[in-house]
């Protein structure tokens, strides 16, 4: 038996990178999937790629209105809601935290962060009916800091706190909640905000020198949603190859 047969889940800013490949995997593993993104196009493409047991849903993280839409579009197209990934997020802007632009700080903290308060206000009730996991996408950034990334870093610190909060009050619910944190992976998102030198000193930066692949985060998220990680809540798991081992 697969190891999500007959699970639904919703998977945010899964149109490419972490998102994307995590939804293949959950679809190879039995899972019915709900993938949102910002980018129509794209999104529409991916789902239709995927097959008839993928339906693209165009949210905005940010928005409060559109993760209620996306969990009541999910339960309407496939019935329950079982698993959640909160996983959109953005990078923002570089600067020091004296001169960090207040609309990039307001931006980042709600994409990366009530986004994720946002998507687990509405997933929540439907998964305690049928039973299942949320894992929260944080980073390495969640346990650290990084010089120029303040909103970043505070954004995904408050997601590990959220976790771990959530996690306990859902304990005796039916819910396991967690949060992984990748470090630095090769994505669209990376590879296209970063000069070739500033690549270069981030994968020297890892024990393995080298950026993780989106699809190796994909397997811890899927441990993490299927009944093998059974006694697993509240925990914060890096898949960092070994950055925050120094």
């Amino acid at each position: 038996m697969k190891l999500l047969e007959n699970k639904v889940a919703v998977i945010t800013g899964a149109a490419s990178g972490i998102g994307k490949a995590t939804a293949e995997l959950f679809l190879k593993e039995g899972a019915k999937v709900v993938i949102t993104d910002l980018n129509e196009e794209l999104g529409n493409k991916v789902a239709k790629e995927m097959g008839e047991n993928a339906l693209f849903v165009k949210a905005n993280s940010a928005s409060e209105q559109d993760n209620k839409r996306v969990v009541e579009e999910a339960v309407k197209k496939f019935g329950a809601l079982h698993i959640a990934v909160n996983n959109a997020g953005i990078g923002g802007a570089s600067a020091l935290t004296g001169e960090y632009p207040i609309e990039e700080w307001n931006k980042v903290i709600n994409i990366n962060l009530n986004g994720v308060f946002y998507g687990m206000r509405y997933q929540l009730p439907e998964i305690e009916k049928a039973g299942g996991s949320i894992i929260n996408i944080a980073s390495i950034l969640g346990s650290v800091g990084f010089a120029n990334s303040s909103a970043y870093a505070a954004a995904k610190h408050g997601v590990v706190g959220l976790t771990k909060s959530a996690a306990w009050e859902y304990g005796t619910r039916g819910v396991r909640i967690n949060a992984v944190g990748p470090g630095f992976i090769s994505t669209p998102l990376v590879d296209s905000s970063l000069s070739k030198e500033a690549l270069q000193y981030l994968e020297s930066q890892h024990a393995f020198q080298r950026l993780g692949k989106a699809n190796e985060v994909a397997e811890m998220i899927l441990w993490l949603a299927s009944d093998k990680s059974s006694f697993a809540t509240g925990g914060y798991y890096p898949i960092d190859g070994g950055y925050l081992a120094k």
